[in-house]
């Protein structure tokens, strides 16, 4: 038993330090709101601190994914003007060289535009993979957690029979 309650209790002193760090990793200010254990049992402050986890994880992860959507946006605006230089560039006289120059230059521009974002996007979507790991990790951690402390229940209660 004393075994299991320091395995409990360094638990959750890795959950509040693992908690504590995504939120720093985020800029965010939010991180997991305090409260106080004093009333509770073990297993219900171990549960408050795993779900906080876990709807931390879940704010990242979305605003993850609006950054994402975002940059998606840029990218189709910057394309759709690149369709619009590129047809005026075959529309323009072959005479007119200032100009040609001019629309070259332009998409070389917006060319590079598009490579820097798409490069920008990959890490972005790096970042939403990760994020999304460490969320399907937090619920699995819970999920086993509550599996074990309803064995332990079953357990005390078939050895009293």
């Amino acid at each position: 038993m004393k075994k299991m309650m320091i395995g409990s209790v360094l638990t959750v002193g890795l959950l509040l330090s693992s908690a504590g760090n995504s939120s720093a990793n985020s800029g965010s200010d939010e991180g997991i709101q305090p409260f106080d254990v004093q009333g509770m049992d073990l297993e219900t402050a171990l549960e408050v601190i795993q779900a906080q986890r876990v709807q931390l994880f879940e704010k990242q992860l979305n605003n993850q994914l609006e950054t994402v959507q975002q940059r998606n946006q840029q990218l189709m605006e910057f394309n759709r003007q690149l369709g619009e230089l590129n047809n005026e560039k075959v529309t323009t006289p072959a005479e007119a060289t200032d100009k040609q120059t001019t629309l070259d230059q332009q998409i070389q521009d917006l060319k590079s535009q598009i490579d820097h974002l798409n490069d920008s996007q990959k890490m972005e979507m790096l970042r939403l993979q990760s994020l999304n790991n460490k969320r399907n990790e937090a619920f699995d951690i819970m999920t086993n957690f509550i599996k074990k402390m309803q064995d332990s229940r079953s357990s005390i209660i078939d050895n009293m029979r």
